[in-house]
């Protein structure tokens, strides 16, 4: 059993530790509230086969809440779409966001566990920034993670990972994400 009480993500004590000091160094930052830090990391599901099966959307919001560890919420359609057979308020999609001792541990399984078990992975771009130092990512399958059971997986969903951080441009958040292993090919 895992005593949550005195427990600290291991990206966190790293991040505290040693890459602080490193970006601080890098960036010659005059105040310690100056070093980027992570804000948050949104998990998006978007459901599409919705409109035909609101089962789906439960569906995914179980999947994404046994990978987030944290309860995900239903995302409903603002406007109705008559092309797209859409109503308003109808069901299309899960969301979740992480912060703190979560989200460090997330950015933990998805840099060291579910990325390298992607088929054919070399990496992430180093372009997905927005240049306000915010990086945005897909994962064409959800069964990477090993919190979802393979044998009981319907449909193959992808997913959008937005990892927010509090760099003011995208070099910055680049160094950062680096400092944390994350694997960019540019």
């Amino acid at each position: 059993m895992l005593d949550t009480a005195n427990y600290t993500p291991r990206l966190k004590t790293a991040y505290q530790g040693s890459i602080r000091a490193a970006m601080k160094e890098e960036f010659g930052y005059k105040n310690d509230m100056q070093i980027p830090r992570l804000d948050k990391i949104v998990l998006n599901m978007g459901v599409g086969d919705a409109v035909k099966d609101t089962k789906k959307v439960k569906a995914a919001q179980e999947d994404l809440t046994a990978i987030a560890g944290q309860k995900a919420v239903v995302t409903k359609a603002k406007k109705s779409i008559a092309g797209f057979r859409v109503r308003e308020e109808m069901p299309l999609g899960t969301k979740v966001t992480l912060r703190g001792d979560r989200m460090y541990e997330f950015l933990d399984r998805l840099i060291t566990v579910a990325m390298p078990r992607v088929r054919d992975f070399r990496g992430v771009s180093g372009k997905s920034f927005d240049g306000r130092g915010n990086y945005a990512m897909g994962l064409k399958e959800h069964i990477v993670f090993p919190e979802i059971d393979f044998d009981k997986v319907v449909d193959m969903r992808g997913m959008d990972i937005i990892i927010c951080t509090t760099a003011s441009n995208d070099a910055e958040a680049k160094a950062l994400l680096k400092h944390f292993n994350m694997p960019f090919t540019s």
